[in-house]
């Protein structure tokens, strides 16, 4: 943990700033030059003409690339600075606008304000930005289902797991991360595309995210009341989420507000048939979205506070 201290920076900076507007204007965002990257390879190696099992190679060594390269321009930024708490600080800078604390919270509150008021028709437009799922299908709970979900799902991948990787090796850590969870977002997915050319950027992301998504649901039970609860949820309904790693924030997070997640919802027009996590509960409201931002903005306090006393002890 001897970058701990950089990603309390990286935190810290993000809570107070956040990614600005302008700057995105700018220069647009590290993720945006790393899916650029992605999409480059995935349009000269991923070739429909192939066979399956050729796509799948060519997969397993883009992915490789993009994170090999990633990486590597971590390492270079890494060993141009300066020892000490010189290091530290500018490493915390540099890993700043990979760790999106602020955006997070922000974009689930954009859905819990007008949901609060009755403005469904707002809540829909805001939790489309969010979730990929249809939002006309979406009454108040499966507004407010889906926003809880995406806020514990991304606590972890947009958050504990950039930090945690950012902690053990700094931005060699921090910077291959978000290639490997960029891949996964981007061509991770069981399409006619990308099932073989995307496998390998879907397993090594959950490889990358087994041990944060589990601490992500842990830093949720010990901050809610409801602790015995959150930990029989996630325990008991982590494995029955179509993700190895997503159910364990998500089912901690049902438990602790005492609400069901998942189950059934519609995407592109098709219906999937999800297990429930916390079955038998109630459905959540916009109370419910509230009082998750508040347990997340606790959790996510604890970490860094965590990182700050590994950093000086």
């Amino acid at each position: 943990m001897g970058f701990a201290g950089a990603m309390a920076v990286a935190m810290a900076v993000d809570a107070l700033v956040g990614w600005p507007s302008w700057l995105f204007a700018r220069i647009g965002h590290p993720v945006t030059w790393i899916g650029r990257l992605i999409t480059a390879v995935d349009t000269a190696w991923n070739r429909p003409s192939d066979p399956p099992a050729l796509r799948c190679a060519a997969g397993v060594a883009g992915a490789l690339v993009v994170i090999a390269l990633s990486a590597a321009l971590g390492w270079l930024l890494q060993s141009m600075l300066s020892s000490g708490w010189i290091q530290i600080v500018l490493v915390g800078v540099f890993a700043w606008p990979l760790v999106a604390l602020r955006s997070l919270g922000d974009h689930v509150a954009a859905v819990a304000d007008p949901l609060q008021v009755g403005d469904v028709a707002g809540a829909r437009a805001a939790v489309s930005r969010i979730v990929g799922r249809d939002p006309a299908a979406l009454d108040e709970a499966g507004i407010a289902r889906a926003a809880i979900e995406s806020l514990a799902e991304n606590a972890s991948d947009g958050i504990v797991a950039p930090v945690f990787w950012g902690a053990l090796f700094g931005l060699p850590g921090i910077f291959g991360y978000k290639a490997i969870n960029t891949l996964d977002s981007m061509i991770g997915h069981r399409t006619e595309r990308h099932e073989a050319f995307g496998w390998a950027a879907a397993r090594i992301d959950d490889a990358a995210n087994f041990i944060p998504a589990r601490l992500t649901g842990f830093l949720f039970v010990l901050l809610t009341p409801r602790r015995s609860a959150a930990l029989a949820c996630m325990t008991r309904d982590a494995r029955r989420h179509r993700s190895p790693n997503a159910g364990w924030p998500e089912a901690a997070m049902a438990g602790a507000l005492g609400v069901r997640l998942s189950g059934p919802r519609i995407y592109h027009g098709s219906s999937t048939n999800e297990p429930w996590l916390n079955e038998g509960a109630r459905d959540p409201r916009a109370a419910d979205l509230n009082q998750g931002l508040t347990i997340y903005r606790r959790a996510m306090l604890l970490l860094a506070g965590v990182l700050a006393i590994l950093a000086f002890a």
